[in-house]
């Protein structure tokens, strides 16, 4: 295999939609930003390629369902299936195809085996018992894996993915085991015996490569650290108000000395992903974050991939100069957000392949741009991912709204998407640039939002009508595979670890 990360993926969904796209995006890491989104055309065919961080796991995203699927860097993959079905069923052919049919053999073993077991009568048994019932697990699902060894001669890394998380899986039944016999004792300080605690430790030999790999596996660390974080949290943050649930979690990992860097850093990362970085962040917590990333995350790439995630949600400072992108018009010329200077203006990002848009987002659009067009410009930076589409959409999407009409190159892919954080599931998106071309809002996903219409009168001196709140129709932002709600301070570690 070369050394490259790069991804070729391609394929064809049976009686797939134009309207729908195929994400990618990477199943361990801490930060899960879609690496990967592709446009399927009328025929159902897509293709595309993304950069790999590492060799592993990584999420299909089709429809609003998820799969997961093993790739490696330098990869050319066909990934295929039907609609109906897609991604929770598919085939796969080129390099990746004995990984991922081992992967889906197994998986498919799991769903017949699994509903078998009687894990609340185990869970009633002593923990002897107990122990016994998780090693036969163990050893039913290792034999299968052997089987399919033989049977589709997968590589050495997704053979090591399997098995690790086989002994995940079975670290968070015994965790929930625990947590269950401890709430019956009425004793905080609990604990199982010896013959538990030395398998739960045999699973768990190789922690370091567990939390790299394993977002459960980090889950099953944080449900065992929850109890010791609540007392410390309580203490801790007596009598303060303005406290975060990040600088209480960093502290307490700190007191940890048993507890690796690389431990620490994923779920430090976590942590602060799920409690402290989401996008009504005051801008005081948004910088106590930043402080902590920069001096108590040691590992680089995690570092970076926190850094990248805060941004994508939280956006510029405001006072920030507005990045310049590369901008064309539909007759080809060149366009700046400069030309704006002396003006405050609206950057609306938005593309025709969501349907809310259309639906939801123009006619309300209309409305703000009557409005505020006197004292403040719009400009509509199209993500299709070809200029053709673009001419064809914003002709029929903008047409009599006043604004100036261009088109980012490259789409989702372009500079200008990048350097602002937008990505298909933070669309459309708005941001306020003042006069003097300095960034004067957060982005905002909801043009009726109540924060943007303050910017928004605050920037040109009028003041909009108020209006009673209307439900909206908006889909969530979804980050993840660890799509999340920020839990409360001194449980942490436990909702956390439920959420993902």
């Amino acid at each position: 295999m070369s050394c490259s990360k790069k991804i070729e993926v391609k394929g064809k969904i049976l009686g797939g939609s134009s309207l729908e796209r195929i994400e990618f995006v990477e199943a361990s890491g801490v930060a899960t930003l879609p690496l990967g989104n592709f446009g399927i055309d009328k025929d159902g065919n897509y293709a595309g390629n993304f950069e790999a961080p590492k060799n592993g796991m990584y999420a299909i995203n089709y429809a609003g369902k998820q799969n997961l699927i093993f790739l490696k860097g330098g990869q050319t993959v066909n990934i295929s299936g039907t609609a109906a079905t897609f991604p929770a069923e598919y085939v796969v052919t080129g390099d990746a195809k004995n990984d991922n049919d081992f992967f889906q053999a197994s998986q498919k073993f799991l769903s017949t085996y699994g509903p078998g077991l009687n894990i609340q009568e185990l869970m009633s048994g002593d923990e002897a018992k107990y122990v016994k019932g998780m090693q036969k697990i163990e050893a039913d699902i290792n034999k299968n894996i052997d089987e399919n060894i033989k049977k589709y001669n997968p590589g050495k890394e997704v053979i090591e993915w399997k098995r690790t998380d086989v002994k995940v899986a079975i670290l968070n039944l015994m965790v929930n085991y625990e947590m269950t016999k401890k709430q019956m004792s009425g004793n905080p300080s609990f604990k199982l015996g010896k013959v538990f605690t030395d398998y739960e430790n045999k699973l768990k030999e190789n922690n370091d490569e567990m939390v790299k790999t394993s977002p459960l596996y980090r889950q099953y660390l944080l449900m065992k650290m929850s109890p010791a974080f609540q007392k410390f949290a309580e203490a801790k943050s007596k009598g303060k108000t303005d406290v975060t649930t990040s600088e209480l979690f960093n502290d307490f990992l700190k007191s940890q000395k048993e507890v690796s860097q690389v431990t620490k850093d994923y779920l430090l990362a976590f942590v602060m992903a799920q409690s402290d970085i989401h996008p009504q962040t005051p801008a005081k917590t948004t910088d106590k974050i930043k402080k902590i990333i920069e001096e108590d995350i040691k590992d680089a790439g995690i570092k970076a991939d926190i850094k990248k995630m805060q941004f994508t949600i939280n956006g510029f400072k405001i006072g920030d100069d507005a990045p310049e992108g590369s901008l064309i018009k539909a007759d080809g010329t060149a366009y700046k957000l400069s030309e704006n200077k002396g003006k405050p203006y609206v950057l609306v990002f938005y593309a025709s392949w969501n349907p809310y848009i259309a639906e939801g987002t123009v006619p309300v659009l209309k409305e703000v741009v009557n409005f505020y067009k006197s004292k403040m410009n719009f400009v509509f930076v199209n993500l299709d991912d070809t200029k053709d589409q673009f001419t064809k959409t914003s002709n029929a999407m903008m047409k009599g709204i006043q604004g100036t009409n261009v088109y980012a190159e490259g789409g989702l892919n372009s500079d200008i998407a990048k350097k602002y954080g937008v990505y298909g599931f933070k669309l459309p998106n708005f941001i306020v640039v003042d006069k003097n071309g300095k960034i004067a809002s957060r982005s905002f996903v909801n043009l009726g939002d109540a924060d943007l219409i303050t910017v928004l009168d605050k920037q040109t001196g009028l003041s909009a009508p108020k209006v009673a709140p209307q439900p909206q129709m908006m889909p969530q932002m979804n980050m993840d595979p660890a799509a999340q709600q920020a839990p409360p301070v001194k449980e942490v570690p436990q909702q956390a670890a439920q959420t993902k």
